[in-house]
């Protein structure tokens, strides 16, 4: 009994040897993993040069979705005078025409993509005003049977157009005040020497005759202006035409720095 037991215990002692032998011990293999140098990581590859093309591309795509301050559409592209002012935050658009003197101030859209916007000499639209027109009057019978106007929208001259005021498809004619936040809707007329007070609003087809004060929502005729009112209606564009002269002359390479030393020179015969 005790021969057979010593017997079998040899045996299981001769079977767990061999096994050993054949196969390396779990704990070398942890050991031998662990003190393994790690391969080194290989650098990334540099862009290929079709990337870096398609990086530009993407660069010119956001420059030209950028905000543009003259916006071409179809065979129309905006035409601004030399000595006119466009504020670098406004946007025209289209059938747009600004002649000389002329200021579109700050936030200002001129959107002349269905017709004409004209801004005439020494007139004024000032800051978050907009300017648009309608391919045709939906009041085309008043427009023509009463004013005879057509569907686009003219800013005549030493026109102030006050701020945050809306205009389509109307005509405001030589040497008038749009008060700010004023509204003037389809075939409206304002006429010469008159005067809009702010908040006001001009249903389509109405007209403001010559030398009246007109007020309201709908607006309505309150007075007769005075002969020093109408005076001083081209004076107030007149001296927003000053205050665009300083805002332009910003824009120079230099500013007007130049001129100051061209004064000195003359004055003190300082030879070039």
């Amino acid at each position: 009994m005790a021969a057979a037991s010593l017997w079998r215990l040899s045996r299981r002692a001769t079977s767990s040897s061999a096994a050993a032998a054949a196969a390396p011990p779990l704990r070398r293999l942890l050991s031998a993993t662990s003190t393994a140098p790690a391969a080194p990581s290989a650098p990334p590859p540099p862009p290929s040069a079709a990337a870096a093309a398609g990086a530009g591309a993407d660069r010119v795509r956001w420059d030209y979705r950028g905000q543009r301050q003259l916006v071409p559409l179809g065979q129309w592209m905006p035409k601004v005078a030399v000595d006119a002012y466009v504020a670098p935050e406004a946007v025209l658009a289209g059938q747009v025409t600004v002649h000389d003197g002329a200021s579109v101030w700050s936030g200002a859209v001129l959107r002349g993509d269905l017709n004409k916007i004209t801004l005439g000499f020494c007139a004024n639209v000032q800051e978050r005003c907009v300017l648009h027109a309608a391919w045709a009057a939906p009041t085309d019978l008043v427009s023509i049977f009463f004013t005879g106007l057509p569907a686009d929208t003219l800013v005549d001259r030493y026109v102030t157009v006050g701020g945050y005021s809306l205009l389509r498809s109307c005509t405001i004619e030589p040497e008038c005040i749009i008060g700010q936040h004023s509204i003037l809707m389809e075939g409206s007329l304002v006429e010469t020497n008159s005067i809009l007070e702010a908040g006001s609003v001009l249903p389509p087809g109405r007209r403001i005759p010559t030398g009246e004060l007109w007020a309201g929502s709908p607006a309505r005729f309150v007075r007769k202006l005075t002969n020093e009112e109408i005076m001083e209606i081209p004076k107030l564009a007149t001296a927003i035409n000053d205050l665009m002269q300083s805002h332009f002359s910003e824009f120079l390479p230099y500013s007007t720095a130049y001129l100051e030393v061209e004064k000195l020179k003359k004055s003190f015969s300082i030879p070039l």
